[in-house]
């Protein structure tokens, strides 16, 4: 009896997968999901944002069945993806550069679904994938001028993952900028983490340290850090010696870092706009997605806040130019 029992819970767990499945592929059902990076779906930044916009698209009636998976690691990321393509899933978002030959090689193995890469650019095109991304020049720019404004002893520093990837050489070349439209005597100097393994891009938590601390040793009162785990090695340092810090990609302070403030991009409205956009039939293209910074504590005055609200509007209006090429000359 208890076999049989076994074996008809398998069945009901089949049944329930199976129409599960079929669901996704109805035409009328429409499915999303999103496949995180390692950081996981609280991670403070984009699989955070990703989730919030893919929830709130399911409670506003812009799709009907939304889903997530977290990767462990790294070498699961095509499979994490192929376990949504294969049950027709409509939309699939994956996060971060890191993820960015899986997305595209899942765009050649699954016609039918779209794929989306948040913060994530594609050199190739295909007609089924796409990508929201974020103004990296803007958003270091926008830390640059804080550090300027945050500096004492007019020397500030930024440890940057390979500027090999045009995001991560936008976003300090963008710091850099942002420093100087402050003040042209001040010194920044900015690293970037070069002719290191493919493998220990975005992970590389010790050369950021011991980069920060180089920075640091060097004289810099506030250190800037972009490029995941490579980044937040810089930001460990700061915290220990005491320095300043800003961070870029998600909210650091609440990862524990103590920042001053992070710069980062907003998702969750992006996510909504695309499925809108897909639901509509319409044609998407490479989004670029909105971005601010998280508020400072009551040490620093409101004054600063808003000059930073300021540099937001003019940069996106363009009055203020970054004056950063969008590839790495």
């Amino acid at each position: 009896m208890k076999f049989k029992i076994f074996l008809l819970a398998i069945a009901l767990t089949a049944l329930t997968a199976c129409m599960q499945s079929q669901d996704c592929f109805s035409e009328e059902v429409f499915c999303a999901a999103l496949v995180t990076d390692t950081r996981g779906i609280n991670d403070h930044g984009m699989n955070q944002e990703t989730w919030a916009g893919l929830e709130e698209s399911k409670s506003g009636g812009l799709a009907d069945q939304v889903e997530y998976i977290e990767s462990v690691d790294a070498r699961d990321y095509e499979k994490n993806i192929a376990y949504f393509a294969e049950r027709g899933f409509d939309v699939i978002f994956t996060t971060g550069p890191g993820m960015d030959d899986e997305t595209l090689r899942s765009a050649d193995l699954y016609p039918d679904s779209v794929f989306v890469g948040i913060s994530q650019p594609q050199a190739e095109v295909r007609p089924n994938l796409t990508s929201v991304t974020f103004a990296e020049d803007q958003m270091g720019f926008l830390a640059g001028v804080l550090a300027a404004r945050l500096s004492e002893m007019r020397v500030v520093g930024a440890a940057c993952e390979t500027s090999e990837i045009d995001s991560m050489w936008r976003y300090c070349e963008g710091f850099r900028a942002g420093v100087l439209s402050v003040d042209e005597n001040i010194k920044v100097m900015v690293t970037y983490r070069e002719n290191a393994s493919r493998e220990s891009l975005f992970i590389d938590d010790d050369w950021g340290y011991e980069t920060g601390l180089a920075l640091i040793r060097q004289g810099a009162d506030v250190i800037f850090a972009a490029g995941g785990v490579t980044g937040e090695g810089a930001l460990r340092a700061a915290l220990d010696e005491g320095v300043e810090a800003i961070g870029a990609e998600r909210d650091q302070g609440a990862a524990g870092y103590g920042v001053v403030s992070s710069v980062y991009g907003r998702a969750s409205f992006e996510v909504q706009n695309m499925i809108r956009l897909l639901r509509g039939g319409n044609v998407w293209e490479q989004a670029n997605g909105q971005f601010g910074f998280v508020p400072f504590n009551q040490k620093f005055p409101e004054s600063l806040a808003r000059e930073l609200d300021s540099v937001i509007l003019g940069l996106l209006n363009g009055e203020i130019k970054t004056n950063v090429s969008p590839q790495k000359p």
